[in-house]
């Protein structure tokens, strides 16, 4: 018992602090004590910290997707207009690839058929399974669509659409969602293999694998540098610390925390899956490409589950550094990285001999561009999205948020739109001439979607969109409304109605008058309204406006297209500054027949899943009776302008076989050229022009419709039919219906119900008279030369019928057409 307490005393000799006897142990002790409690107070807290940073990080990591823009899908259906090129142009745009037809995102053409198997999509009305479809194209038409897979005809189809745009959020991260069980099996194996291959086992780090790698890092002297870097940890770099280039002991210090309770606080498949939506595999720019759904479609233009195995071999030897082993820039280099993972997938099991030496010779499988992931390809239309879409979606909730924006844009019509702009502007360009610019917008005449728009001359930059924003002189462009207007009234007007086209003054009040003139300074006399609105004459419209009122007019365009504007008499002749979008609009009710469409380039949007949250589908009802047939008796008209107008040029370029139906508009000094022109499918409207607000010398006919014309000239399409129910054509002459070969009769349509009487044509058929002015008998094909010898000379002797010897009465000359 003493001993014990002769020990105890030791233990806390040396008081004075010398630090010779065995009080050194007590203090050390109590340091160390106090120390321990010091890290626990620190680390403790500081684990609860980052514990919270991970499940805020973690969360925010699995959900930050871009939201996708896509164009309308391409409905395929039995007589539809449709060539080779503009189909091509579509699967193009959708990023198909010319292939053999029978794996997903591949087409095959085979003469006038083509074989197509489409990639299942989401769509606003549910989801479209994939297919293999035969598609036969005959007469400028989709002849037949066959489903190759269940052998049967089919009437349509759809494909999958092209995706347009990329509504990033605050960072430029390009990324699709995927789940695990999406991911290809060698993929996930693979990896392991190459990257970490006791991932399944390990707490978050590979304590052996780090003491390695700091052997090997000493031992080199700092020449050779070895990582030791799980999975997990990363995934906790890139993805909770965010990618830095400093390597600092502090910043491996937190990424090894990280790992720890990323391990403890989620199972091994939630953290693959998130490395596989996660993982940096390239860069377009500013736009980063994240995860291995999204890299599949950068590099290969595929979808993750159609990729080889050596394309898998490559999408996991470019985690280790995606710049260095760019397969774009750096192929061997790629080539190499992608062999060596194929040889540790053959060593691990994972591929056999067969495979590896296949895979080995099989080229990299790069496609020449980024695939289908679009940031802005298109700035106009986007702009026009955002702007439809921001009731429902503010910009900062609609960036980044993971939706998916179905529009009702049409690739091929867009592309023709562009390049007939290019086209026809480089045309124009002229000395004298101030530098020009566009805008333009075409719709469906169906259903209202907008299917192109072009902002500028530069069309595939941001910047002021003049389809839109633009608002300029509209000039003639409003004149089939007035003629719409009057077309209302069938007791006292229709298109066979005269009017005068002489001189014109319309009183303004406080002795102030208006004498609008027409543009080739000349009257006309009385003409009838067919011919008015076809030629364009001012004067006449002018006289037929102030008999509609101005005000009825300022009303109509309101409710048509929410058109503000003074009632003033200027507005018959188009003294209203406006957008084409809204002048397309305007026109959308003639184009359609006579239905109130709202345009909309937005169709829907989809949540992450892939549901539809929100429609935008037109809810107008169906054109009434009236305003169908008012406005396909303008229609009528505006095809005859088209023929025998101001749009004649359009029969010369060959677009008669789409008789459409148009109206060329110019403001003063040709500082505008309008064209809206329409067929049986697609409406568009055209402005050119320039920015200053210059002269350009250029009228209706000479710059907006020489765009119009290049795009129809490629774009099929149906052509346009307006006869239909309430119309009534008539054969007139002096304002009477009458037989149809009756000599200077014209073709009139009217409101059924209102035509003219009908009058017999008063016309006996020429006779033809002989050298005394005696009518000649009808020749008689039974008589031979002898015979009709022996009747001229008893003609002659007076010896013929008697009734035949009258002098003949006058016929009527045909009246020219006006």
């Amino acid at each position: 018992m003493p001993r014990i307490q002769d020990e105890e005393d030791e233990l806390y000799d040396d008081e004075d602090g010398d630090g010779g006897g065995p009080g050194w142990r007590r203090r050390l002790l109590t340091w160390g004590l106090a120390a321990a409690a010091l890290l626990l107070g620190f680390l403790i807290p500081y684990l609860l910290y980052l514990n919270h940073e991970v499940g805020e990080r973690f969360g925010k990591l699995r959900w930050q997707v871009p939201t996708r823009v896509y164009a309308r899908p391409l409905l395929l259906r039995t007589g539809l207009a449709m060539d080779a090129q503009t189909l091509k142009t579509e699967l193009d745009a959708a990023s198909y690839r010319d292939g053999d037809g029978q794996r997903a995102g591949t087409y095959a053409r085979n003469g006038a058929r083509w074989r197509i198997s489409s990639r299942g999509f989401n769509d606003v009305d549910g989801r479209i399974a994939p297919a293999q479809l035969e598609v036969t194209l005959s007469g400028g038409e989709v002849a037949a669509i066959r489903d190759v897979a269940g052998k049967r005809a089919l009437r349509s189809a759809r494909l999958d659409p092209a995706r347009i745009a990329t509504l990033y959020g605050q960072n430029q991260e390009e990324r699709r969602l995927v789940r695990i069980e999406e991911v290809p099996e060698l993929l996930v194996t693979g990896l392991q293999a190459v990257e970490d291959r006791d991932f399944n086992h390990h707490i978050g780090i590979d304590i052996s694998g780090m003491l390695r790698a700091a052997f090997v890092n000493v031992k080199s002297g700092g020449d050779t540098r070895q990582g030791a870097s799980t999975l997990t940890q990363q995934l906790a770099r890139s993805g909770l610390l965010g990618i830095g280039k400093e390597q600092t002991y502090s910043r491996k210090f937190k990424e090894i925390l990280f790992a720890l309770l990323l391990e403890a606080r989620y199972d091994k498949r939630t953290i693959l899956e998130a490395y596989f939506n996660q993982v940096d595999l390239g860069q377009r720019g500013a736009q980063a490409i994240r995860g291995v759904s999204a890299a599949s479609e950068f590099w290969f233009g595929r979808e993750l589950k159609d990729l080889s195995t050596e394309q898998i071999a490559l999408l996991i030897g470019m985690v280790k550094g995606p710049s260095w082993y760019n397969p774009r820039r750096n192929p061997e280099r790629a080539t190499g990285r992608r062999n060596f993972v194929l040889g540790e997938m053959r060593e691990t099991g994972l591929i056999d001999d067969k495979e590896y030496r296949r895979a080995l010779k099989a080229p990299l499988g790069v496609t020449a561009n980024a695939g289908n992931l679009a940031a802005n390809r298109f700035p106009a239309y986007v702009d026009l999205v955002r702007k439809q879409l921001a009731r429902d979606y503010p910009a900062d909730k609609l960036s980044g948020a993971g939706l998916a924006v179905m529009t009702g844009m049409s690739p091929s019509a867009q592309g023709y739109a562009e390049g007939a702009v290019a086209r026809t502007l480089k045309a124009l360009h002229g000395k004298n001439r101030p530098p020009l610019q566009a805008g333009l917008v075409m719709t469906d005449v169906h259903d209202g979607d907008v299917l192109a728009v072009v902002g500028s001359r530069e069309f595939t930059e941001p910047g002021f969109n003049r389809a839109v924003d633009a608002r300029r002189p509209v000039g003639s462009l409003l004149k089939p409304f007035v003629y719409l207007l009057a077309l209302a009234q069938p007791d006292k007007w229709s298109l066979a109605s005269t009017i005068s086209d002489a001189p014109v003054s319309v009183g303004l009040g406080r002795g102030r008058t208006w004498n609008p003139g027409n543009s080739d300074g000349r009257s006309h006399g009385t003409v009838h309204l067919l011919d008015a609105l076809a030629q364009s004459y001012n004067q006449a419209t002018v006289r037929l406006g102030m008999d509609v009122q101005p005000q009825r007019l300022a009303a109509l365009i309101r409710a048509l297209a929410g058109i503000e504007s003074e009632a003033q008499p200027s507005l018959i002749l188009g003294a209203v500054d406006q957008s084409p979008y809204a002048m397309a609009q305007l026109y959308q009710f003639l184009a359609s027949g006579g239905e109130i469409q709202p345009l909309h380039a937005v169709r829907g949007v989809l949540d992450l899943q892939g549901r539809t949250i929100k429609r935008y589908d037109s809810d107008a009802p169906p054109a009434q009776k009236g305003d169908a047939v008012a406005a396909r008796l303008v229609g009528s008209a505006l095809q005859y302008a088209v023929t025998s107008g101001t749009g004649h040029a359009l029969i010369r370029d060959g677009l008669g076989r789409l008789a459409p139906a148009g109206k060329t508009g110019t403001s003063n000094d040709s500082r505008d050229s309008w064209f809206a022109g329409y067929t049986g499918d697609h409406l568009a409207v055209v402005w050119v022009g320039n920015d200053q607000n210059q002269p350009t010398g250029l009228y209706g006919a000479t710059g907006g419709m020489r765009v119009w014309s290049d795009i129809f000239a490629r774009l099929p399409s149906e052509s346009l039919r307006l006869s239909g129910e309430g119309i009534d054509w008539r054969w007139l002459l002096d304002g009477q219906s009458t037989d149809a070969d009756c000599p200077g009769a014209r073709r009139f349509p009217f409101v059924a119900g209102h035509a003219p009487a009908y009058q017999p044509c008063q016309y006996a058929p020429p006779v033809e008279l002989d050298e005394f002015g005696n009518p000649l008998p009808p020749e008689d094909e039974t008589q031979n030369p002898l015979q009709r010898a022996g009747q001229a000379l008893r003609n002659f002797f007076g010896g013929g019928d008697p009734a035949r010897q009258a002098p003949p009465q006058e016929t009527p000359q045909p009246r020219p057409a006006q």
